[in-house]
């Protein structure tokens, strides 16, 4: 073989890896996106969403237009607990029966963890038996998002909070009047503040 194939053949190995290296490179700056490790912000510029405010007595105050609270995971792990973490920022769900608001009966308001908004009211509150706090309604059904959820081989409807979207729970279609609706929520997602 001549000098110039074998100098050719050399060029283009040496591109090949190039992009290979590259392609990894940028691979590793696309997870670290993705899994946010990169610098985040509390308020990205324009980006807003509705929601429906509460006094401390569960009373509403309006829909308000709020920034859209978005963090890395760097900055969501220094402000909740593992398992704060997991459940609300990765999908997860606490053991049953192990939340400390599954058997609460207090007179109160549910606020999402990750971002104080107001989520459920006490007086929606019922047992379930499941061992998870369980409502049958929002406190606003503007605070909330539905997604369609098939993990686990099962088809579930996720419920997140609508400001921070942090993941709270599921609601299924097997709950009490006048709804009909479980809203089963993870203790670790919520907050609870007495009613003023």
């Amino acid at each position: 073989m001549s000098f110039q194939a074998n100098s050719h053949r050399r060029s283009i190995l040496a591109a090949g890896l190039a992009l290979v290296g590259g392609g990894a490179v940028f691979a590793r700056l696309l997870a670290a996106a993705n899994t946010g490790d990169t610098q985040g912000s509390d308020t990205p510029s324009g980006q807003q969403v509705s929601i429906e405010n509460f006094s401390a007595d569960g009373k509403s105050t309006g829909v308000i237009k709020v920034a859209k609270i978005v963090k890395s995971d760097v900055q969501w792990r220094a402000q909740l607990s593992a398992l704060s973490f997991e459940v609300t920022r990765q999908e997860g769900t606490e053991r049953a029966f192990s939340g400390e608001y599954a058997a609460n009966h207090a007179d109160g308001i549910y606020h999402c963890i990750c971002c104080d908004t107001a989520l459920f009211d006490s007086k929606t509150k019922y047992e379930s038996g499941t061992g998870w706090p369980s409502f049958w309604q929002p406190i606003s059904s503007l605070n909330v998002i539905q997604k369609s959820d098939s993990s686990f081989g099962m088809q579930r409807n996720a419920v997140s909070c609508r400001r921070c979207d942090a993941h709270l729970g599921h609601v299924f279609d097997d709950g009490p009047r006048p709804t009909g609706l479980r809203y089963c929520m993870n203790s670790v997602s919520l907050h609870f503040t007495p009613r003023a």
